[in-house]
Protein backbone atom coordinates (compact mmCIF):
# COMPACT_ATOMS: atom_id res chain seq x y z
CA UNK A 1 0.00 0.00 0.00
CA UNK A 2 1.00 3.48 -0.65
CA UNK A 3 1.14 4.88 2.58
CA UNK A 4 0.37 8.36 4.15
CA UNK A 5 3.29 10.35 5.56
CA UNK A 6 3.75 10.93 9.64
CA UNK A 7 1.82 13.27 10.62
CA UNK A 8 -1.83 12.04 8.86
CA UNK A 9 -4.63 11.61 10.65
CA UNK A 10 -6.38 8.53 11.02
CA UNK A 11 -9.92 8.06 12.03
CA UNK A 12 -11.70 4.69 12.53
CA UNK A 13 -15.34 4.74 12.44
CA UNK A 14 -16.05 1.88 15.65
CA UNK A 15 -19.60 1.01 14.07
CA UNK A 16 -20.25 -1.18 11.39
CA UNK A 17 -21.08 1.02 7.90
CA UNK A 18 -22.07 -0.58 5.19
CA UNK A 19 -19.27 -1.78 2.77
CA UNK A 20 -21.60 -1.97 -0.02
CA UNK A 21 -20.88 1.85 -0.10
CA UNK A 22 -18.60 3.43 -2.29
CA UNK A 23 -16.83 6.64 -2.25
CA UNK A 24 -19.41 8.75 -2.01
CA UNK A 25 -21.48 6.63 0.61
CA UNK A 26 -18.40 6.64 2.68
CA UNK A 27 -17.23 10.20 2.63
CA UNK A 28 -20.73 10.82 3.55
CA UNK A 29 -19.97 8.71 6.84
CA UNK A 30 -16.75 10.48 7.22
CA UNK A 31 -19.02 13.79 7.27
CA UNK A 32 -21.75 12.82 9.37
CA UNK A 33 -20.70 10.26 11.44
CA UNK A 34 -17.32 11.01 12.03
CA UNK A 35 -17.76 14.87 12.13
CA UNK A 36 -14.36 15.56 9.54
CA UNK A 37 -14.10 16.70 6.52
CA UNK A 38 -13.91 13.84 4.13
CA UNK A 39 -11.21 16.38 1.73
CA UNK A 40 -9.11 17.25 4.73
CA UNK A 41 -6.36 14.62 3.52
CA UNK A 42 -7.09 12.59 6.46
CA UNK A 43 -7.64 8.87 6.11
CA UNK A 44 -10.69 7.56 7.07
CA UNK A 45 -10.95 3.58 8.12
CA UNK A 46 -14.20 1.44 8.12
CA UNK A 47 -13.82 -2.26 9.16
CA UNK A 48 -16.54 -4.44 8.24
CA UNK A 49 -19.63 -6.24 9.92
CA UNK A 50 -17.57 -9.52 10.28
CA UNK A 51 -14.18 -8.10 10.78
CA UNK A 52 -12.36 -9.32 7.95
CA UNK A 53 -12.82 -6.40 5.83
CA UNK A 54 -11.57 -3.00 6.51
CA UNK A 55 -11.81 0.18 3.44
CA UNK A 56 -9.40 3.14 4.26
CA UNK A 57 -10.72 6.38 2.38
CA UNK A 58 -8.48 9.45 1.83
CA UNK A 59 -8.21 12.75 -0.48
CA UNK A 60 -5.08 13.00 -2.01
CA UNK A 61 -5.61 16.77 -3.48
CA UNK A 62 -6.59 15.77 -6.99
CA UNK A 63 -8.88 12.90 -5.97
CA UNK A 64 -10.35 10.35 -3.33
CA UNK A 65 -8.66 6.91 -2.78
CA UNK A 66 -10.06 4.17 -2.06
CA UNK A 67 -8.06 1.15 -0.05
CA UNK A 68 -10.05 -2.19 0.42
CA UNK A 69 -8.15 -5.31 1.82
CA UNK A 70 -9.76 -8.90 2.95
CA UNK A 71 -8.18 -10.84 5.45
CA UNK A 72 -8.53 -14.71 4.66
CA UNK A 73 -8.03 -16.43 8.20
CA UNK A 74 -8.44 -13.20 10.64
CA UNK A 75 -9.96 -10.21 11.77
CA UNK A 76 -8.64 -6.58 12.10
CA UNK A 77 -8.53 -5.79 15.75
CA UNK A 78 -10.96 -2.52 16.16
CA UNK A 79 -12.64 -0.67 19.11
CA UNK A 80 -15.52 -1.61 20.49
CA UNK A 81 -18.96 0.11 19.22
CA UNK A 82 -19.23 1.65 21.77
CA UNK A 83 -16.35 4.59 21.49
CA UNK A 84 -17.82 5.70 18.76
CA UNK A 85 -14.64 6.87 16.93
CA UNK A 86 -10.97 6.53 17.35
CA UNK A 87 -7.76 7.89 16.09
CA UNK A 88 -4.61 6.61 15.55
CA UNK A 89 -1.13 7.37 14.45
CA UNK A 90 0.34 6.64 11.06
CA UNK A 91 2.45 3.91 12.51
CA UNK A 92 -0.57 2.22 14.05
CA UNK A 93 -2.62 2.72 11.05
CA UNK A 94 0.57 0.24 9.22
CA UNK A 95 -0.45 -2.16 12.30
CA UNK A 96 -3.90 -2.08 10.97
CA UNK A 97 -3.51 -2.76 7.53
CA UNK A 98 -1.27 -5.34 8.14
CA UNK A 99 -4.04 -7.13 10.66
CA UNK A 100 -1.45 -6.45 13.76
CA UNK A 101 -3.30 -5.89 17.15
CA UNK A 102 -2.41 -1.80 16.97
CA UNK A 103 -3.33 -1.90 20.69
CA UNK A 104 -0.86 -4.16 21.95
CA UNK A 105 1.63 -4.24 20.06
CA UNK A 106 4.37 -6.93 20.59
CA UNK A 107 7.70 -5.66 19.82
CA UNK A 108 10.76 -7.34 19.30
CA UNK A 109 13.24 -7.87 22.25
CA UNK A 110 16.19 -4.80 21.56
CA UNK A 111 19.18 -5.78 19.86
CA UNK A 112 22.00 -7.75 21.71
CA UNK A 113 25.40 -6.59 22.05
CA UNK A 114 28.40 -8.26 20.55
CA UNK A 115 31.21 -8.12 22.65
Amino acid sequence: MIGPGTGVRVYLACGPPDLHKGIAGLAAAAQEVLREDPCSGAVFAFRGRQGDRLKLLTWDGQGFCLYYKVLERRRFPWPSRADGTARLTAAQLAMLWEGIDWRRPRWSAPPQRVA
